[in-house]
């Protein structure tokens, strides 16, 4: 990332569950109904960088499985991340490479709502609605430089 100044210079690290999923013989059956969990769209963005450190969003728990409700039925998404800090200026890219993320992997159906974790942001209002907009979304991804940026937080979510 091309970010000159950090805003959180010691973020706290934490330890990387290791973790396999079960695979089950009907995984590669065609014609059987898979539904989408939310274990499913952890896997999809734990490995997402964070746009200030060379590390994941897991490893700095702004993401976590417990946060995140799926409603395959609905086809609906709830997200909710918890910034390091309270002030934190990356809070909508972050949340953007999120989006980015699940609209490149999920079925079309899903519609996606990220949100900041509640009280984990001095402007968790702003921040919310800046990232369910879809004309702001849209508009931030026709910037190529903060494309630029998104994607190279996303090279190692793949």
């Amino acid at each position: 990332m091309n970010i000159t100044q950090k805003i959180n210079d010691a973020p706290q690290v934490y330890e990387v569950e290791k973790r396999t999923r079960q695979e089950h013989r009907d995984d590669f059956d065609d014609n059987v109904d898979d539904p989408i969990d939310a274990e499913e769209v952890y896997d999809l963005i734990r490995n997402i960088n964070d746009p200030e450190h060379p590390l994941t969003l897991e490893q700095l728990h702004v993401t976590n499985r417990d946060h995140i409700d799926v409603d395959d039925a609905a086809s609906h998404v709830l997200i909710e991340f918890t910034p390091t800090i309270p002030h934190c200026s990356m809070a909508t890219l972050i949340g953007l490479c999120i989006r980015v993320r699940l609209l490149r992997s999920l079925p079309e159906r899903f519609k996606v709502d990220i949100r900041v974790r509640t009280g984990t942001h001095q402007s968790e209002a702003d921040v919310n609605k800046q990232l369910n907009d879809k004309e702001r979304v849209a508009a931030a991804l026709e910037n190529t430089y903060l494309l630029d940026v998104v994607n190279q937080c996303l090279a190692t979510a793949a």
